[in-house]
């Protein structure tokens, strides 16, 4: 099977299209975890440990774990989340051409799914999108507000260049292991975008602690009931002024996130 076979079977086994960003912020990860070795991981831990039952997908970013101690701790966290039967999609907004690419793409022997970064083109992403059993999420139309910048720039046809994106995404499609990343802060467009490519699952950021429209998300974010929604610092970081039982805060947010959404999967 490959990522987005392996996801619908997880997303009905859990009844759930939560991704929990796993966004372990050094800054805020609680003073007393800081005497582990692995402070990330000793933190991701715990948040799995917590929010697993809730979760169709463990959504690390690479940025927090750039470093010698943090792609240890990122490889523990992967390990552990495929204990718990969790596919982990990687969001490290990869691409590159040449033997870069190919580099950036041997992560798709950890990792289930990966996000990238569609802006130098086909043969950028050419070794993600050729691996069958890998999930590749295309940027799309982001939920940051300087999305706009490029995203929304008018092409010669009167199409944004966002539309260009889905519709690129669609056609390289060849293998059915592509997704998009579609913010769920304006539920028009992301209406718009589902009507243009019916079969592709999003990867709906933004409905946490940005504020995006949560039923839009699940309205136009699923293709035949899959898709994700992630929220990262809304779960994580919920609490964090609870000292020691911070976890215990996080499992209780992931839980009202999936009801939340699943009274609009019904």
């Amino acid at each position: 099977m490959n990522f987005f076979d392996r996801l619908h079977d997880r997303i009905r086994t859990v009844d759930s299209v939560v991704s929990v960003g796993l966004d372990a912020d050094r800054s805020r990860i609680p003073d007393h975890l800081e005497s582990h070795d692995l402070p990330r991981w000793a933190f991701n831990r715990r948040i799995i440990d917590a929010t697993h039952e809730h979760a169709a997908a463990f959504k690390p970013n690479a940025a927090f774990y750039e470093d010698p101690d943090g792609w240890q701790a990122l490889e523990e966290t992967v390990a552990y989340a495929h204990g718990k039967d969790v596919p982990v999609l990687l969001d490290a907004k990869r691409a590159d051409i040449g033997n870069t690419t190919r580099q950036y793409a041997r992560i798709l022997e950890t990792v289930d799914a990966i996000t990238v970064n569609p802006y130098m083109g086909r043969d950028s992403l050419q070794p993600f999108l050729a691996n069958e059993e890998a999930g590749v999420f295309i940027l799309c139309r982001t939920s940051n507000p300087g999305g706009s910048d490029l995203q929304d720039l008018e092409l010669e046809t009167g199409e944004p260049i966002y539309e260009r994106v889905a519709a690129l995404a669609d056609l390289w499609n060849e293998r059915d292991n592509v997704g998009l990343v579609v913010g769920a802060t304006n539920p028009d467009e992301l209406a718009e975008i589902r009507e243009q490519v019916p079969d592709l699952p999003f990867l709906v950021p933004g409905v946490g602690a940005q504020g995006g429209d949560a039923e839009a998300a699940i309205e136009h974010g699923l293709s035949n009931g899959v898709g994700l929604v992630n929220s990262s610092r809304g779960i994580i970081f919920a609490g964090e002024s609870s000292g020691k039982e911070f976890a215990r805060a996080s499992g209780q947010s992931a839980k009202r996130l999936k009801e939340r959404l699943n009274q609009y999967r019904r």
